[in-house]
């Protein structure tokens, strides 16, 4: 009875050992495993005033749900100033290029009319010039009739006094003597009446030269007219250059007014999505910074298990695979999965102080690397399931 005893106890445990290898043949798990979801931080855009806080912590909310509201007239001043700003520019900018044409006309104007009068004057000058070469022939040939009539005027001086002596002694008729006196007295009439006339050409040249001076002095000034109004086109690219300042400014006013209309906007804080929220840390009075952390929606529509599997057990494993998913605060319920992917790198490699095997002595530890899985839909209608309950996931690997 003994052997038999022995023998029962030895088919038992063989039998109980093969049962336990072909259950678990194909299987694997563990227990370093946790439901997963979407937390999204809700913070401040902008800082100011909260006035108005709509939810509370476990609240569910749906997507455009507003949360916070901030005291938006510090952004409406803003948004005003930013519009009066915009006018502005755009004045401005409409006053500059208006000034672009008007001076393209004034710069071909400009030129047109320097050129016409550069002309006039060298014609001015040139009439001058003749001027004063007409001048001096009628001095040289009044000078000429001068010596002309002083030698005719000096011939009959002389000739009244060869005949005065012969007038006296009565040798020549009286009338004779009165015709060659009145000769004498016209030729120094003439004689006087010709340097009248080289007096007055003097003047004349004198008048000539005066004219010519004021013709080059005009001539001149003509000169730099034409050639200010030719450095009129670099004034056109400067106002062109003012002209395109302008709507620059108008193009940041723009955005300035667009950045003071999206901070406006920034004060009411509503939900990317729908969730449930958490860790609600604001209240109505209390004055906010940008960037400050006020509370954390969680989805609950969209969880996955993240299960971290030892290395040595990832040989068979891949995206694909079932699984089943036993969830410790459901008392055990199980839940249908499949592999969804497999991380890049291990946990340890992700950590703050990740370990470095080349310094000190080296101890092989077995790396765990986290598995992703989906639960097949629809198995959670209630929303049980919550980010950070622990899990143990099995999965069939054959």
């Amino acid at each position: 009875m003994r052997k038999v005893a022995i023998a029962g106890v030895a088919i038992v445990v063989i039998a109980g050992g093969l049962f336990y290898w072909l259950h678990s043949r194909g299987r694997e798990a563990t227990d370093d495993a946790q439901v997963d979801g979407r937390i999204t931080p809700i913070a401040a855009r902008v800082g100011g005033t909260v006035i108005k806080v709509n939810v509370d912590n476990n609240n569910q909310v749906s997507s455009g749900t507003v949360l916070v509201q901030i005291d938006p007239r510090d952004y409406e001043v803003a948004v005003e100033r930013a519009r009066a700003e915009l006018a502005d520019a755009q004045a401005t900018a409409t006053a500059a290029r208006t000034g672009v044409p008007i001076a393209q006309v004034e710069t071909r104007a400009g030129v047109s009319t320097a050129s016409g009068g550069v002309d006039q004057a060298q014609a001015a000058v040139a009439g001058a010039d003749h001027e004063i070469q007409v001048a001096q022939a009628n001095l040289a040939t009044a000078q000429a009739r001068v010596r002309e009539r002083e030698a005719t005027a000096t011939r009959t001086a002389r000739d009244v006094e060869r005949l005065r002596a012969l007038a006296e002694k009565d040798e020549i008729p009286k009338q004779q003597f009165d015709a060659a006196v009145a000769a004498s007295e016209a030729a120094r009439a003439s004689a006087d009446a010709a340097k009248a006339e080289v007096t007055a050409a003097q003047s004349g040249i004198t008048v000539a030269q005066q004219r010519a001076v004021s013709a080059r002095g005009a001539a001149e000034q003509a000169q730099a007219g034409l050639a200010t109004a030719r450095t009129a086109p670099q004034q056109l690219q400067v106002t062109q250059a003012r002209a395109s300042s302008a709507e620059a400014r108008v193009k940041q006013a723009e955005a300035a007014l667009k950045q003071a209309e999206q901070n406006l906007a920034y004060t009411t804080i509503a939900a990317p999505g729908a969730g449930i929220v958490s860790r609600k840390a604001v209240e109505p009075g209390q004055v906010i910074q940008q960037g400050q952390p006020l509370m954390a929606l969680v989805d609950l529509d969209h969880i996955w298990i993240t299960a971290n599997f030892k290395e040595t057990q990832l040989k068979l494993m891949k995206p694909g695979q079932k699984a089943s998913v036993e969830v410790d605060a459901l008392g055990g319920r199980d839940f249908d999965a499949h592999v969804d992917s497999i991380a890049a790198a291990t946990g340890a490699k992700f950590s703050l102080l990740p370990p470095e095997n080349a310094t000190g002595n080296y101890v092989k530890v077995v790396q765990r690397i986290p598995v992703k899985l989906y639960l097949e839909p629809g198995q959670d209608p209630e929303h049980r399931l919550r980010p950070g309950m622990s899990v143990t996931p099995t999965i069939y690997v054959r």
